[in-house]
């Protein structure tokens, strides 16, 4: 048996992800401290305060995938972006209102996507990512990324997703890649 099959990857929504707050955050701060991120102590608790209100809304998702042993190896979470979403304002190049339409229900912002590194290269990604998006029914899935983070931009375009733009998410962030993928 290969390592992938013992992984289970479980859908979770808000409340379901909101028990499990501590096994995201290994995750998050393990993979988040690596380069390019570099991320500190101090954005991991600014992320998860974050997280606390992003689980209590409808229609958040979230999957997480652990060991036969319970050891946590990934996780995904996001929500469908409000006709309100300030996402598409950080763009440096405005792009088309057709693009940046939203409504409620027409695309997924995954907010946080990450794999632990002994366990990349084994499929866990793409399992996460199929997990979180078929609880829903947009069209389509929109993520920010490092465009140095080359084996999460390689995965990305290998599911589909192509560039529509660079942004800065937020205050004093390096510019990103705005990832666009059509799910129908």
């Amino acid at each position: 048996m290969s390592e992938s099959e013992t992984i289970t990857v479980e859908p979770l929504d808000g409340p379901a992800a909101a028990r499990a707050e501590s096994a995201f955050r290994i995750v998050y701060a393990e993979v988040f401290a690596e380069e390019p991120y570099g991320e500190s102590r101090e954005s991991v608790e600014a992320t998860f305060r974050r997280f606390r209100s992003q689980v209590c809304k409808s229609a958040f998702r979230a999957a997480l995938a652990c060991t036969t042993d319970g050891e946590p190896v990934g996780i995904a979470f996001g929500y469908p972006l409000s006709s309100k979403t300030g996402w598409w304002d950080r763009l440096i190049t405005p792009v088309s209102d057709d693009l940046r339409r939203e409504d409620g229900q027409r695309t997924f912002g995954l907010m946080e996507f990450a794999v632990r590194a002994p366990w990349r290269r084994l499929g866990v990604g793409r399992r996460l990512h199929e997990a979180l998006l078929a609880g829903g029914n947009e069209e389509r899935v929109l993520l920010n990324a490092l465009p140095d983070a080359e084996a999460a931009q390689a995965a990305y375009r290998s599911w589909g997703y192509r560039k529509v733009g660079e942004a800065r998410p937020w205050e004093g962030a390096p510019l990103h890649d705005v990832l666009v993928c059509q799910l129908r």
